[in-house]
């Protein structure tokens, strides 16, 4: 084996990752959604008027667009995790100084995890746009509490409801795929 050869580090095993990028993932994460939040915060979305606004002052305030990235990362990881950049960033810069994994996590929990954070910031897009205050604030909220936790102590809330729906046979091993 050639000194380049022992460099490489093999990926992780199929459907797993390292346990380390979602919390990389989610202290990025939790960075633009705060910044979301306080954006929302100081702009249309929390005023009484908001209902009045058109749609393109709606989509302009700089809190949505914000929030709208944020959900477009999320979708990523949905449909192409591998070169999302998020992923990206941990395997090309972070990884490499890492020593390698004792351990792969299982891929489905973070992955439902990332559709649970889709749904929430989704859910409060689609609200801010049909007029709904404080819609952006508290939804951003909620998924910034998510991605801080599981950044700053490794408590995947997300993953945890996963698992919680797998016991009780809801999703998971013995779930017929839909036809």
């Amino acid at each position: 084996m050639s000194a380049a050869e022992n460099l490489v580090r093999p990926g992780p095993p199929p459907g797993t990752v390292d346990p380390r990028a979602p919390r990389v993932g989610a202290a990025i994460t939790s960075v633009l959604l705060i910044i979301g939040v306080f954006l929302s915060l100081i702009g249309t979305s929390t005023g009484g008027n908001l209902g009045g606004l058109s749609l393109g002052q709606r989509v302009a305030d700089p809190g949505f667009l914000m929030q709208l990235v944020v959900a477009v990362l999320f979708a990523w990881s949905l449909i192409a995790p591998a070169s999302q950049p998020l992923t990206v960033i941990f395997r090309r810069l972070v990884r490499p100084r890492l020593a390698p994994p004792t351990e792969w996590e299982d891929a489905r929990p973070p992955r439902f995890a990332q559709a649970v954070g889709l749904t929430v910031v989704g859910i409060g897009l689609l609200l801010h746009l049909i007029g709904v205050p404080w819609a952006l604030v508290i939804a951003g909220s909620a998924a910034f509490i998510a991605a801080f936790l599981n950044a700053a102590i490794g408590f995947c809330l997300g993953c945890e409801i996963y698992l919680l729906l797998v016991r009780a046979g809801l999703i998971g091993r013995g779930q017929r795929a839909a036809v």
